[in-house]
Parts: structure tokens; sequence; C-alpha cells
């Protein structure tokens, strides 16, 4: 049912309504395409309508580009990887900053924002009609400007000028809609999260709607918008609330696992910890002619290393599956793992593989990547025990979920709002104490080098440590020999088909 392609606004626009696979929290049955002026009518209409809002959330497209491993291997963290310097083109060019506005990653990653945007906004528009009950109808329009506020801000930090579009539009009007402020952006994104707030659920039943947006994670988005704008007390706020006490449970039910390593096993979806979750599985049995149809992580495949095969058995070599070599990991971060005392933070071994030490031993084999290091993304290397055996091709059919924002970010983001906002800073050190503590780390001063640094250790490979560099001025300094340009490369340039024969204006830095 999914059909996501090729979309510039205009064809998302002149769509009225996609179709969307099933997702971890709703088996929808495939009913086929509707014209938009007899749909929405009921609830199972509004339902599926509601259900294609979510979609472009685990988006992935036909040439592989994804938001979490797009912002990977922009930042310092890791490499693109694969076959060689034109494997994936649009990913390279973003890994040695030599992206123009006809080659990189933004035409992939503007089409997802403003499909989801388009469809929150198709749904809001049709709810009022639709013949419901009224707390279906506030829970589906609080979820829809949680959604449209999602998709809004990861443009807003991708592109420097983007349109805000709000309700549905006609095809013919799309040419003559101009950029705006991004004040004007993130204001609407606050305004959608505070009215969403109040009628989403505190808690849901994983079971049967894991996925879905709740109150905390309105709150969660909305302290990490305000950090990205540097209004600092407003984030301690909301973020606070999500938090609760350090280490304890909060009142949305959200608690730190006790061990790291659940996290990323497969076993654990939609865990305590989890706030928004990416849903993945293999059930839509995805085939090579449509890799956008696919509701597996295909970061799985892409993250495992090439060719890669066991010599010896029972001396510890990972069940990797033979992958595509991708999002390889620099040796900066592997390094960064490593204690004054030369011990390895306990959280290594959960997200670094050091594949090439354990060829030299001869317990592997495999072909290095291009840029390769050695080392690559545990967290997300397929494993063969995840791999599918059912319908399609299992290369894309892989189940692991992803998150968006858990609890360890939110601690962090509110200890740093703390620190960088002049507020308390007892709390902010609880806050980093009890991320470090889960892991086996000693405490260390709440400071903002320090707290900015835990981020890296603790969310590698998730997809934040761009967006971090870039919103705090870091990048520049750390990125230097990627051939990164202060003032250019802190946002992508605006798609060029996008600037054919419409009134928006392309970013001057490119």
């Amino acid at each position: 049912m999914k059909s996501i392609k090729k979309y510039t606004i205009l064809s998302a626009v002149a769509l009225s309504l996609l179709g969307s696979c099933s997702n971890e929290f709703l088996e929808v049955d495939p009913k086929g395409q509707f014209l938009e002026s007899n749909y929405y009518q009921n609830y199972d209409q509004a339902f599926a309508g509601l259900v294609a809002a979510y979609d472009p959330v685990g988006w992935i497209s036909d040439n592989y580009v994804a938001k979490e491993m797009s912002a990977n291997i922009a930042s310092d963290d890791h490499y693109t990887g694969g076959g060689n310097s034109s494997d994936v083109l649009a990913m390279q060019v973003w890994t040695n900053y030599t992206l123009d506005p006809a080659n990189g990653p933004q035409d992939r990653l503007w089409q997802r924002g403003f499909q989801g945007a388009f469809r929150t906004n198709t749904l809001l528009s049709k709810l009022p009609n639709a013949e419901m009950n009224e707390t279906d109808r506030s829970r589906f329009a609080a979820e829809a400007k949680f959604l449209r506020a999602y998709y809004y801000f990861d443009l807003i930090r991708l592109f420097e000028r983007i349109p805000l579009i709000t309700e549905p539009i006609e095809a013919s009007e799309v040419y003559n809609i101009p950029q705006v402020d991004r004040g004007v952006v993130f204001a609407q994104i606050e305004k959608d999260l505070m009215e969403a707030m109040d009628d989403l659920p505190i808690k849901i039943d994983v079971a049967s709607e894991g996925g879905r947006a709740t109150q905390g994670a309105a709150k969660a988005l909305l302290g990490k918008v305000y950090l990205q704008q540097e209004k600092f007390t407003e984030a301690a706020a909301q973020l606070s609330e999500v938090n609760g006490t350090p280490g304890g449970t909060s009142k949305y039910g959200y608690k730190l696992l006790d061990n790291f390593g659940d996290l990323f096993d497969g076993k654990h979806k939609f865990n305590e910890e989890s706030i928004f979750e990416v849903s993945h599985s293999s059930s839509s049995n995805a085939v090579w002619d449509c890799i956008g149809c696919s509701e597996g992580n295909l970061l799985n495949v892409m993250s495992a290393p090439r060719s890669y095969a066991v010599k010896e058995e029972g001396r510890g070599a990972p069940e990797y599956i033979s992958g595509w070599g991708f999002n390889t990991v620099s040796t900066s971060l592997a390094e960064a793992y490593i204690n004054a005392d030369g011990s390895y933070d306990g959280r290594y071994k959960y997200t670094v593989s050091n594949i090439d030490s354990l060829a030299q031993l001869g317990v592997i084999s495999y072909d290095p990547s291009y840029q390769n290091t050695g080392y690559f993304l545990e967290k997300f290397a397929g494993k063969k025990a995840n791999q599918s055996t059912g319908g399609g091709n299992w290369e894309l059919n892989f189940p692991q979920n992803f998150y968006d924002i858990r609890l360890a970010d939110t601690y962090l983001m509110e200890a740093e709002a703390l620190v960088r906002g002049g507020g308390n800073t007892a709390r902010a050190q609880a806050l980093l104490d009890a991320v470090r503590t889960r892991s086996g780390n000693a405490p260390i001063p709440v400071t903002f080098e320090n707290i900015f640094k835990e981020r890296r250790l603790e969310l590698a490979g998730e997809g934040h440590r761009w967006y971090d560099l870039v919103r705090t001025g870091k990048a520049a300094e750390a990125l230097k020999d990627r051939g990164y340009v202060e003032g250019k490369h802190d946002k992508l340039p605006i798609p060029l088909l996008e600037l054919n024969n419409t009134v928006l204006e392309q970013d001057p830095a490119y």
C-alpha cells in the first residue's frame, strides 16, 4: 500500500491521498486508492489517513537516503562507506561536503518532510466532517498536529528558509508559495505542539498502539524545539516533566533501562525508555522493485560489513549478516570511548565493533568499505538472528526499531538547558549522573562540554550528532577536515527541481 516515490511539492499536493503500509500499531488491509472528495467520511477512513500521516516518519527513499543515516554520515562520527566513492552518491557528497543543489540528499529529505506535512494538513481539514466520536476526533487531530510539528522541525533544521503550508492547497497554487522567516516556522511548531498536548494520551497500550504520539512525546519534542532556539528556561520546563526524578520513573512511565545493551537487541521494542520510536517490521515483505514499500530497517543491512564471514567459531565473532558496508564508524568516535585509565566506556561494546582486529586474527573476513576504518556500528549492523525468513527480499525486511527520542536523550537535553540557562545545577548533575551510572561510569562535573561529550557517547549512531554540532556552533571545528564551510554547510541547499517555475529562492550560500 505504500507508494512513496519521487514526489516534489507539486506531485505531493496533486495526489490527495497516498496509501500507507501497515505499522506496528495498526494492521490495515489494502483498500486501494481513494479520491479525496469521497474519503475521510468515517472513523476507519480517518484512521487510514492518520496511518498515512505517520508513514513518512520511517520512510527511506528509493536511493537509500533516510533521515538517520544521512545525519550520521554528515557528522564526525561516521563515513558513508559503501563500495566506492560513488556508491549512493547522494550521501557520499554530504560526508565530504561537496554537495550542491543538484547532488545530495536534500531532494529526498525535502520530499519526506513536505509529504508528511501535506498528509497532516489534509487529515486536519477533513476530520471535522467525519462521522466519529469526539474523543477519537480530538486525538486524531492532536496526533496530526504533533506530526506536522515533527516534520516541520526536521525541515527547518535542514534548510535555511522553507514554505510554511498549514492547510490543503490546489496544485496550481504551489508555484506561488514563498518561503517564510525561520521564526515563523518555529512559532507554528510550538503552537501545534501546545495545542496537541492535552488531547494526546498520557500512556498507550504499546502492544496495539506502539509508535503513536503521546503527551510525553509532545513535551519532549517541544523541549527539543526550545533548546534548538536556545530558549533554555522553556526547554528545561518541558523536559523536566518528561524526565521526572533523575533515575526514577516519570509520571509518563519513562525510566532508563537497567542495561544499555537492551536498547538495541531488537527484543525490547517500545520499552520504558522509549519516548518516540520509529517502528519497523518484516511484515511488508518488501521486494527490490519497490524499495520505498519496505517497512523494514534498511540501516541494518547497510551498516553490516561487506562480504562478512566467520572463519573461526567460538572466538567472539559477531553474528553479522553480510551487508553493504555503509555508515562506518570514524576512528575519532571509537577512541572517544577510551577512558583516561585506558579502560573502555561500558557503552562501547554495544555501539562499536572493531571488525578489523578480528580480521587480523583470522577470526573473520570482510571486504573493506570505502573510507574503511575497521570500525562498524554495532547498534544497527544487521544480525543473523534478525534476518527475515518470510516473503520478499530479506535485505529490506529487518525489524529493528529506531529511537527518534528516548529518555537518556531528554535527560541530557534538560541538563544542557539548565547549565546553559543558569538553572538548577544540582538537578543537572543528577541527570548527567543517571545516564553515566547506567553504563558503569563514575560521575564527572556537569559542564556543557561534559554534557556534549556524553551525548556523543550515549547517542552515537542514532542521528543526533550532526544536529548537535550545528546548533552549538561546533561543526566548523569538528568537520574542518571534511571540507565543511561555516555559514554554508549548516544547512542543505533547496533541491534544484523545487526551484523550477516557483517563487522559491535558493539559500544564498549555495
